[in-house]
């Protein structure tokens, strides 16, 4: 299949990451709605919308795609899109990932032992690291002048011993920690983000579809800090289990088939759940459920 430009207005292409991010990003599909299908070697993932094709990329290279009209949009990270200079659209900010949903962050890092405190220390040092022209940039705008910034093809932290210093992504710092480690500073913070094509983006459908499925992800991300919670209340008690909802809540009230009762249904932070249930019992709650959310759309 050719991955020519195109100006079908009928297709909207749609980059996914491969690599760490795939996954996550499928599960976030599928949890806004879409159901995917991924061969095992193919990059054209098979999709339930066929107005939306998919077609999968490193995210290094996404915003490239995205930029040239390759893509009509494209979901890669922010540290890509400044690492390739790239002019593209942001339509929103996706906060997940393959392990937290914090953000990353490119940071500069040097063995414990190394006497290194500051990026000032390291003039005239070699630096490893994925994201060289950032870095680069980094170090420039601070008037640190390093011998050399060499690309790494992985293992970046094995590298660390071998060079000066190294610049490495880490969502978690327990791989830092693992190959004892230790941060001088934070080069770049970094979240996922759905960009566009500007000429897509300027385009009146293309632009609509776009915003639709930007809706529809953040929708998903959102439900997934979030339960819903249906109970039943006698009328006599509904004041005080009403109390302990959230405040910034309004809460659906049925009535039931015996008019002393109602239902109330009421959607609720994941984490404070555990401690919201026991509460609602005792002031009166019965039949409780807890359910998980596909969206939640503001």
């Amino acid at each position: 299949m050719s991955l020519s430009r195109q100006n079908n207005t009928d297709t909207l292409r749609v980059g996914v990451p491969k690599g760490s991010l795939e996954q996550s990003t499928i599960d976030l599909f599928d949890k806004a709605g879409y159901r995917i299908y991924v061969g095992s070697r193919s990059y054209f993932p098979t999709v339930d919308d066929p107005r939306l094709q998919l077609i999968m990329f490193r995210a290094q290279e996404m915003s490239r795609y995205v930029e040239d009209g390759v893509l009509d949009a494209g979901i890669t990270g922010y540290d890509w899109v400044m690492e390739n200079g790239s002019d593209v659209q942001e339509v929103c900010e996706l906060v997940y990932s393959k392990a937290t949903t914090r953000p990353a962050s490119w940071v500069l890092a040097v063995p414990e032992e190394s006497t290194v405190r500051r990026p000032e220390d390291l003039a005239g040092g070699i630096i490893a690291t994925e994201l060289v022209n950032t870095t680069r940039k980094y170090f420039a705008e601070r008037g640190v002048p390093v011998k050399k910034i060499e690309f790494s093809w992985g293992a970046t932290e094995v590298k660390a011993r071998l060079v000066s210093a190294i610049v490495d992504i880490t969502e978690t710092g327990s791989s830092l920690r693992a190959n004892n480690l230790r941060v001088i500073d934070t080069v770049l913070t970094t979240t996922t983000r759905l960009i566009a094509n500007r000429q897509s983006w300027a385009d009146p459908a293309k632009r609509e579809r776009i915003e639709d499925l930007s809706l529809l992800l953040r929708g998903a991300i959102v439900a997934r800090e979030k339960v819903g919670l249906k109970m039943n209340v006698p009328k006599s008690r509904a004041a005080e289990v009403l109390a302990l909802l959230p405040a910034e809540k309004s809460p659906t009230i049925s009535p039931l088939a015996d008019g002393s009762w109602q239902a109330i249904e009421v959607v609720v932070e994941e984490q404070i759940e555990r401690e919201l249930v026991p509460r609602l019992v005792r002031a009166g709650a019965t039949g409780i459920i807890s359910y998980s959310l596909n969206k939640v759309i503001p």
